[in-house]
């Protein structure tokens, strides 16, 4: 092989170079005094979505990583810019989002003099990525580049953090030999999956349940998982994490499990005989809420060994899920109905039953909000789904009237982002910025709570002619919902602890690309959304404040007393 030699007139310009190389054309986030790093990315024409605030930088980055699939860059500054993102950080690890941060550092030759932001950042961020590095000298930028690379794609894929202090970003960074290129990726879908006592469980289930976690999101090609679920003859949920990896219009889903599952898949999940958990972590909200987690065997398949849950009983397979659910899925053709001794008809009649009470719930829930005053979260749902093009993506927080976009089948179908259950503050506002850099063609809604807005009011106002398009639905309960009905419950003083003051919406947004409305009349709320989408279909951001009613919880919340009453 030829060996070449590169001159790079510093840090900045090499790694700009490596990240070009890989296929990144856009990155977020708010630098520090470093703006050489600006001037790198003009010249290889590479896009920065500049943000107010170091957390939404990561909180977008993280939204375009899920969307998109692809590795998503956020740069930072130093000191409190790295503690302020942290985070952010910690979200893109719980959901597995490829994101490489680059970070700038006080010199190398000062470190220890107590210079300005002077941190051992790499100490303070380490416990939320993979990996983390700080480039000593000019010599190891190309190389510590490339591994971060690497490692944040994975598998398992997750937040990467690569530090470069002041001194080695300035020097020339000399290359000799061509640049590493990406590692490639084997397929192993062809071949065949040892028949196991993982698929002796399979094979032996009445009853299953297919449950399917966040890691299937562009795993799932060509229906794999729906088809898996067929021919299994499985009832289909998911965690919260894994909605939008699946057909949420199939005949055999039945909602998110946990949590924020209805009472009718409550009743069907308690009834399985079998739980096969896809690519999910089984974490507090996926297996805590109402009723109680059947005492089955529970097979997990996860590329990430600490995915794998050690509390449940059964088979923990250490791969990929499609991989897996592929080969299961031979292996079940291959044997025809050998060993199957009860007729699948009489679960599959379960599992519509359960759909059917689903259905009539959600439409007696919304016959109600008829007869009240105000809009209705249900009713503002239906509307966002009959309007709705696709392709579309709803962007979620977590606060609790926000959760009610988390019950099926209030909301239904269409692609999905939500937080992982840390589910921080303002994620679903910031992300959908993201969303909408990843996929320009999408209709992108996010809905969330006026606490979120507000935490990312500033960052949307200004990016709003960056990625103009979104249709943000704010629910103004007047701050935090959560801690309000907790309060309630033990008889606090509202006055004193102000968590919540409801009817009140935030500020306007203001600005020639933004179209802002406050909505109260359930007589034009059809309408109201059709504007504000034909809005953002021009490029502009719109913002849709609805004044909630304290006591508009999710049925699936209220009936399972969740939620402090």
């Amino acid at each position: 092989m030829t060996r070449t030699t590169e001159r790079y007139a510093d840090a900045w310009c090499a790694v700009v170079d490596l990240l070009v190389a890989n296929g990144v054309d856009t990155c977020f986030g708010l630098p520090g005094d470093d703006l050489e790093l600006l001037r790198a990315l003009d010249a290889a024409g590479l896009d920065l979505v500049p943000c107010r605030d170091q957390r939404n930088a990561m909180y977008m980055a993280t939204g375009y990583a899920l969307q998109s699939g692809r590795l998503a860059v956020c740069l930072l500054g130093k000191g409190p810019a790295v503690t302020h993102a942290a985070t952010g950080l910690l979200e893109a690890r719980e959901s597995g989002a490829p994101v490489l941060v680059l970070a700038a550092g006080a010199p190398e030759r000062r470190r220890g003099s107590g210079g300005f932001q002077e941190l051992d950042q790499v100490a303070v961020v380490a416990p939320l990525v993979r990996w983390a590095y700080r480039i000593g000298h000019p010599d190891r930028v190309v190389p510590a580049t490339v591994t971060a690379l690497t490692r944040a794609v994975g598998p398992p894929s997750g937040p990467v953090y690569l530090e470069v202090p002041d001194d080695v970003r300035t020097a020339e960074v000399l290359v000799t030999g061509p640049l590493p290129t990406p590692p490639e990726t084997l397929t192993p879908e062809s071949a065949p999956v040892r028949r196991g006592p993982a698929f002796a469980a399979i094979r032996a289930s009445r009853r299953p349940v297919v449950l399917v976690g966040g890691g299937m999101r562009h795993r799932n090609g060509g229906g794999a998982v729906e088809r898996f679920a067929e021919r299994l003859g499985a009832a289909l949920l998911t965690t919260a994490s894994g909605r939008g990896a699946v057909d949420e219009r199939h005949p055999l889903f039945c909602g998110v499990a946990g949590l924020y599952a209805s009472a009718p898949a409550r009743e069907l999940l308690s009834s399985c005989d079998l739980v096969v958990s896809l690519a999910g972590r089984l974490e507090e909200t996926v297996v805590e809420g109402g009723t109680p987690w059947p005492s089955v065997t529970v097979v997990q398949v996860n590329v990430d060994a600490a995915g794998l849950s050690s509390e449940f009983s059964g088979p923990r397979v250490l791969g990929d899920a499609r991989h897996a659910v592929l080969g299961w899925s031979q292996a079940l053709d291959e044997d025809g109905g050998a060993g199957r001794t009860e007729a699948p008809e009489v679960w599959a009649d379960r599992i519509a039953a359960a759909r059917e009470a689903m259905s009539l719930q959600a439409e007696a829930e919304l016959a109600r909000a008829a007869t009240l005053p105000g809009i209705r979260i249900a009713e503002l749902l239906a509307v966002l789904d009959a309007t709705a093009a696709e392709p579309g993506v709803l962007v979620q927080e977590n606060g609790l009237q926000d959760m009610w976009s988390y019950g099926f089948p209030f909301h239904v179908g269409g692609g999905s982002i939500v937080p992982s259950e840390q589910t921080p503050l303002g994620f679903g506002a910031a992300a959908a910025i993201g969303v909408k850099r990843a996929a320009p063609d999408h209709q992108v809604t996010a809905f969330v709570g006026d606490g979120a807005f507000l935490s990312a009011r500033a960052d949307i106002a200004v990016t709003a002619t960056a990625h103009g398009g979104v249709l943000y639905v704010v629910l103004c309960n007047g701050g935090f919902g959560w801690l309000d009905a907790q309060r309630a419950r033990l008889g606090l003083d509202a006055d004193r602890y102000p968590f919540a003051r409801p009817g009140a919406p935030p500020p306007a947004v203001d600005g020639p690309d933004i179209h802002c409305r406050v909505l109260r009349d359930k007589a034009t709320l059809t309408e109201e959304v059709l504007a504000a989408r034909r809005f953002c279909s021009r490029g502009g951001t719109a913002v849709l404040m609805v004044p909630v009613a304290p006591d508009d919880i999710l049925p699936a919340l209220r009936d399972a007393a969740v939620v402090p009453q």
